[in-house]
């Protein structure tokens, strides 16, 4: 059975820091990502990663405060979230695919919720 769960998120401050986890188990992924989706708004695409972590893009909303790397002897990707801003506010979900070009996902986490709030 394949499964993504995520951890990591929370409550804070905006300029603050949080870092995302998201664990995988029962397949490999060529491609890992990272989307989100705010109260109202439709799910958009955060960040993705290769295997390996050759290769990664961002969306240009997250670009140069968010990182995403991932561990691949623990089947694990990981969202470094700096510069937290309010707008981020959403439900992090995390997501699996077999293909990076194509950035395709067909595995979903459950999600989980990052508020930036003062």
């Amino acid at each position: 059975q394949v499964r993504l769960v995520e951890s990591g998120g929370g409550l804070v401050q905006p300029g603050g820091s949080l870092r995302l986890s998201c664990a995988a188990s029962g397949r490999t992924f060529r491609i890992m990502g990272w989307f989100r989706q705010a109260p109202g708004k439709e799910r958009e695409s955060v960040a993705g990663i290769s295997r390996f972590g050759i290769e990664t893009y961002y969306s240009d909303s997250v670009k140069g405060r968010f990182i995403i790397s991932r561990d691949d002897a623990k089947n694990t990707v990981y969202l470094q979230m700096n510069d937290l801003k309010p707008e981020d506010t959403a439900v992090y979900y995390c997501a699996g695919g077999g293909t990076y070009s194509t950035r395709e996902y067909d595995s979903w986490g459950q999600g989980t919720q990052v508020t930036v709030s003062s």
